[in-house]
């Protein structure tokens, strides 16, 4: 299982300490490898931005009109957190649908 998200969302944290057999890996310095970028563009369409971050609210129109591929290897702090891989599927934020899928 991976979860790509912020070491500094309180999110990510309150899913870290729950989930066992984690690998963490903070997008700010690490990244989001390309293709689970496109994998989860896929699965969640524009839902992977998040249009609620300083981040997205820092951006004028020009670059807030590029695709949503560009924006995330750009600024990958606009992606919305949690993204967790586990077991072949993806699973985006931390809501009660995601925890009882992922804690049974």
């Amino acid at each position: 299982m991976v979860l790509y998200g912020l070491k500094t969302c309180d999110t990510c944290r309150k899913a870290l300490k729950v989930l066992e057999n984690v690998s963490f890996r903070d997008v700010r310095t690490e990244g989001v490898p390309p293709e689970m970028i496109a994998r989860a563009l896929e699965e969640f369409g524009e839902k992977l931005l998040n249009r609620r971050s300083t981040t997205w609210r820092d951006l004028n129109e020009d670059e807030r009109a590029k695709a949503p591929e560009v924006l995330l290897s750009e600024y990958p702090a606009l992606m919305k957190r949690p993204l967790i891989a586990a077991n072949g599927r993806l699973y985006l934020g931390w809501d009660s649908g995601v925890q009882q899928a992922l804690l049974g």
